[in-house]
């Protein structure tokens, strides 16, 4: 029994030049998606560095809100485990994110600056202060949270 022999002109393949073209196709889309991978992994921190900034900005602001609004002893404290009003904090720099303590809480690629200017709410005015509290990261990210404190 033969076997029946292929016809050699049915046959077809690639030519070279095909060969390069779809090597050539391939690259591109492989490029495209590692250039998108490559700009999703160089951004996915920044969600946990704003979250951290956003945190240690709201604790400054609300331990510098729970203080007194005026001075109970009339003399202006120095170091911030000393503070015992609002007016205390103006000009406040912190290098890392640090507790009421001044103790370092491990975030110490943060810089927190406060600002407590006086200011007036509403009509009839009510005199406040107005605490700004302004969170940088290192790379450049910054956040800025701003309160009132009034004398109730």
């Amino acid at each position: 029994m033969k076997l029946p022999r292929p016809d050699l002109r049915s046959q077809r393949g690639l030519t070279l030049v095909e060969l390069v073209i779809s090597m050539v196709v391939i690259s591109v889309a492989l490029s495209g998606v590692l250039l998108l991978l490559n700009v999703t992994i160089l951004h996915s921190s920044d969600p946990l560095i704003q979250h951290q900034a956003l945190a240690i900005a709201e604790s400054y602001l609300e331990e510098i809100l729970l203080k007194p609004y005026s001075d109970p002893d009339g003399v202006a404290e120095s170091g911030r485990p000393n503070f015992d009003n609002v007016a205390d904090y103006n000009g406040l720099h912190d290098v890392g994110a640090r507790n009421q303590f001044n103790a370092l809480v491990g975030l110490n690629d943060y810089t927190v600056d406060v600002v407590v200017a006086a200011d007036t709410l509403g009509l009839p005015a009510v005199s406040a202060w107005r605490v700004d509290v302004k969170v940088t990261h290192r790379h450049g990210f910054s956040m800025n949270l701003r309160g009132y404190r009034t004398d109730y």
